[in-house]
């Protein structure tokens, strides 16, 4: 078990996977500020589904298990708006958190243990070339390094882009298995006649 540490939290309403990328627009002091600290830290914060409350406002009730975010791009264009993209890290569980006298959420929290490379299992070897053809549609919105060889990969790009409700991803998000990820997936597709069955 990992020592417990502190990080602010940055609750949304959308789920970010290990080596995800996802643009963020930073408005409110709160998380300008938090941006701000982490830039000049070389810092990150944590993105959590939000589980009840608002995105704007007073502080939202996160969702347990969220997941680091780490800053790859950041540009200001307009005034007061900071533009940032961020990419996902490690998966964090959140054993407490509390709100700053900024609104700014804060919680203590234990990194999850990281998959071991896997590759994918022949059983879902049918999941690649679909992945390989909405990886090529989607282009610079999913750069490279295209990992088609790692299981835990493949099956976070899936659930990032599968029509599902945010809960469902979340839950996604939470499995530690990675192959049971992968069959959650296969029988989705099949079930909407988007795979081929074999035989």
């Amino acid at each position: 078990m990992t020592d417990a540490v502190r990080l602010p939290l940055f609750p949304l309403n959308t789920v970010l996977f290990p080596d995800g990328l996802l643009p963020l627009r930073v408005f409110e002091a709160r998380y300008m500020d938090m941006v701000t600290r982490c830039l000049r830290d070389g810092a990150s914060f944590g993105v959590c589904l939000i589980a009840a409350g608002p995105e704007v406002g007073d502080a939202a009730i996160p969702h347990p298990v969220g997941t680091e975010a780490l800053i790859e791009q950041w540009d200001m264009a307009e005034p007061g708006v900071l533009s940032i993209v961020v990419r996902g890290g490690r998966r964090f569980r959140i054993e407490d958190h509390e709100v700053e006298r900024d609104g700014l959420l804060t919680g203590t929290v234990r990194w999850l243990a990281q998959p071991a490379p896997e590759a994918v299992p022949a059983g879902q070897a049918e999941l690649l070339p679909l992945l390989k053809a909405i990886v090529g549609e989607l282009g610079d919105r999913l750069p490279e390094p295209h990992r088609f060889d790692d299981a835990a990969w493949v099956g976070a790009r899936y659930a990032e882009v599968l029509p599902i409700p945010l809960v469902a991803r979340q839950k996604l998000l939470e499995l530690d298995d990675v192959v049971s990820r992968l069959e959650i997936v296969q029988q989705f597709l099949h079930q909407r006649g988007l795979l081929k069955t074999a035989g």
